[in-house]
């Protein structure tokens, strides 16, 4: 068992919520597909294979709980679809989003780990006050692929 639903099992238990399979699939099926910025009906064609009973209104309410417990986050990429990846896995810890190139040319998504807004943070807050606890970045351009299909 991943060190996620370990975390998500005792978040459960701490909130008073039963630990059920269909909860702990989609939480499986996000972590495991980390990279893809799933769909609700992107995870629940994944859910199914596994667990052929699972209900799509299932899988929305657990996207749900989960965003609630701050495991998830939502995400708009601009493609008219709501999508939804592995987040913070402490509720009580703030951390930032990773951000996202997206491809103008192929729609191909790419996430990008480095946090360049450390220092703007700390400049908003001494400034102002203003304490940025999260943020989410969308850069626009062209992928490797379409840059050399363009020369």
């Amino acid at each position: 068992m991943s060190m996620s639903q370990e975390v998500f099992k005792n978040l459960l238990r701490e909130k008073g919520l039963k630990i059920t399979t269909q909860r702990l699939l989609v939480l499986e099926i996000l972590a495991t597909h980390r990279d893809k910025h799933l769909t609700a009906e992107e995870i629940y064609e994944l859910a199914k294979i596994k667990y052929n009973d699972i209900g799509l209104a299932t899988v929305y309410r657990t996207i749900q709980l989960l965003l609630e417990l701050n495991l998830i986050d939502r995400i708009n990429l601009d493609d008219g679809f709501v999508r939804y990846e592995i987040g913070r896995m402490n509720a009580n810890v703030c951390k930032h989003h990773h951000h996202h190139l997206i491809c103008l040319s192929c729609g191909k998504i790419t996430s990008f780990e480095d946090d360049l807004l450390d220092s703007l943070e700390a400049r908003i807050h001494n400034i102002t006050g203003f304490q940025v606890v999260d943020h989410e970045v969308k850069l626009y351009g062209y992928c490797m692929d379409c840059k050399k299909k363009q020369i």
